[in-house]
């Protein structure tokens, strides 16, 4: 990956992510707000565990790992019932699949964009 040092700088990242997205999962008593979260959470955990073992040269599996996570976020926007939630889960996918086709290219940039926001964007969503 012509970005290898972006993308291991967004592996790297991800402890502030799952820090960010702490309280998803405890929070939300709107209808189904909990499981939802929660279950974000643990779509980015799993994504986290992925990319962290991914050659940072090798485009092709951070794409097709970005690409399952967002495929993950959509099916939970999907069931979300508290709409600020599903807005925020169907704005992320954008992100994701903005960023999934450029680091299948070489390029992290939108994915550390991506990556950045999202405890601030979700875990606002969450609460």
């Amino acid at each position: 990956m012509r970005n290898g040092a972006r993308a291991a700088r967004a592996a790297a990242g991800s402890g502030a992510l799952l820090l960010g997205l702490g309280a998803c999962g405890l929070l939300g008593g709107n209808g189904n707000t909990g499981q939802i979260c929660g279950d974000t959470k643990q779509a980015y955990q799993q994504y986290i565990a992925q990319v962290r073992v991914a050659s940072a040269d090798d485009s092709a599996q951070w794409k097709q790992a970005t690409e399952q996570l967002a495929g993950r976020i959509d099916a939970l926007a999907k069931k979300a019932e508290k709409k600020e939630l599903k807005q925020a889960l169907d704005d992320e996918v954008k992100r994701l699949r903005t960023a999934a086709a450029s680091v299948g290219t070489g390029d992290a940039a939108q994915l550390n964009s991506a990556m950045s926001g999202t405890p601030d964007r979700i875990g606002k969503a969450c609460s």
